[in-house]
């Protein structure tokens, strides 16, 4: 394909405002790239967000979208309970698809959505890309080298605290782009901290050690209610889970998510074993040398990703750009990614096996690989 992608967006809110929009209509990107529709059931908000990016078309819901034609791909930023739905549409109209983390909330979703894009010979990548980066990179190498020795447990995990309520530039203001509900993430389906936050840690964590066995987990309601600008947004997804993986041959890792309190600390990975630990940048307390550590010190972690290169350095929400930029590639160059959807099903099927877990008492063994 030599011509520019012509890319589509599926939902108006936080993480397009302000990541994917300011990063994909930036003119060092047109060659290989073009936003040229929106969609979003707030349809204000479609054509504010489009007449403020320079996006020629917007619409109130993805079938009209689809039935406008004139797009090669999706990005779905949608709530992500919404996206397997319209994972499944954007695949039978043969588009190829990017999905911003999480890609489904349950592992027979996945599996139908891989099955679905192999029938119909179209690309699926998965947010977050987290093996993309450098560091992590250089960490799954240094711990197959056996830098760590025998490894002998992990640990990862987030916590929602305030995020979502405090994002200021679209939470807190008066006009479409600026006072979006964060209610979602705090709703069945797809909200919760693991779909939205622990997924990049157990992302990291898989990516370098490989795919978990089984899992056993607890998990609940701890916050009934959410304060947002004087309104009280009820919580119903659980947002206290703590889960254990098991890798095989006795190593484990503690893996949370849960409503506010994080570990200090806590890198991305935190890997120990018999010669010692890694724990984010650090291996025994040094630092780790990468490609492009550099940018990192100077900007932000995702700014030694391949695509994020001169202002987008800078900017919110690099990570996310460069997911798409990987399908433009695929796209464009045949080029694959790392960033792969059997990746994305893995780290949603242990989630999966969470909730089940902690709804049975049982442990649950799971059957993806990547």
């Amino acid at each position: 394909m030599s011509d520019p992608v012509r890319l589509g967006i599926v939902g108006t809110g936080s993480i397009t405002l302000r990541g994917l929009l300011p990063h994909l209509t930036m003119e060092d990107v047109q060659d290989r790239v073009r936003v040229v529709a929106l969609c979003d059931p707030v349809l204000e908000r479609a054509e504010a967000a489009a007449a403020k990016f320079g996006v020629d078309a917007a619409y109130a819901d993805m079938e009209s979208l689809l039935a406008a034609g004139g797009i090669d791909a999706v990005s779905i930023a949608s709530p992500i309970g919404y996206h397997y739905e319209q994972g499944v549409m954007a695949v039978e109209a043969g588009l190829h698809v990017h999905f911003n983390k999480s890609m489904t909330t349950t592992v027979d979703e996945a599996d139908d959505l891989i099955a679905r894009a192999a029938a119909h010979g179209v690309k699926l990548v998965s947010s977050p890309g987290e093996l993309l980066h450098p560091r992590l990179q250089r960490i799954k190498e240094l711990v197959q080298e056996g830098a760590l020795g025998r490894l002998t447990w992990a640990i990862s995990g987030s916590a929602f605290g305030r995020y979502h309520e405090q994002e200021t530039s679209v939470r807190l203001g008066d006009d479409p782009l600026t006072n979006i509900n964060p209610a979602w993430y705090f709703r069945r389906p797809g909200g919760g901290p693991l779909y939205d936050m622990t997924v990049y840690g157990l992302h990291a964590l898989t990516g370098v050690v490989g795919p978990a066995k089984r899992v056993t987990a607890l998990s609940g309601v701890r916050l009934q209610e959410r304060e947002f600008r004087g309104e009280m947004l009820p919580t119903d997804m659980d947002d206290q889970t703590m889960m254990v993986l098991d890798f095989g041959d006795a190593f484990f890792a503690y893996v949370y998510g849960v409503a506010a309190g994080n570990i200090p600390g806590l890198g991305r990975p935190m890997i120990f074993g018999t010669k010692g630990m890694i724990n984010g940048a650090t291996l025994n307390g040094e630092p780790i040398e990468y490609p492009r550590q550099d940018d990192v010190l100077a900007f932000n972690y995702a700014a030694a990703l391949p695509h994020v290169l001169g202002d987008h350095r800078g900017m919110e929400e690099a990570h996310v750009y460069e997911d798409v930029m990987q399908l433009v590639d695929w796209v464009r160059d045949d080029v694959p990614t790392l960033a792969t959807a059997e990746h994305a099903r893995h780290v949603i099927e242990i989630f999966d096996a969470a909730y089940r877990s902690a709804a049975t008492g049982q442990v649950q063994e799971l059957r993806t690989t990547f």
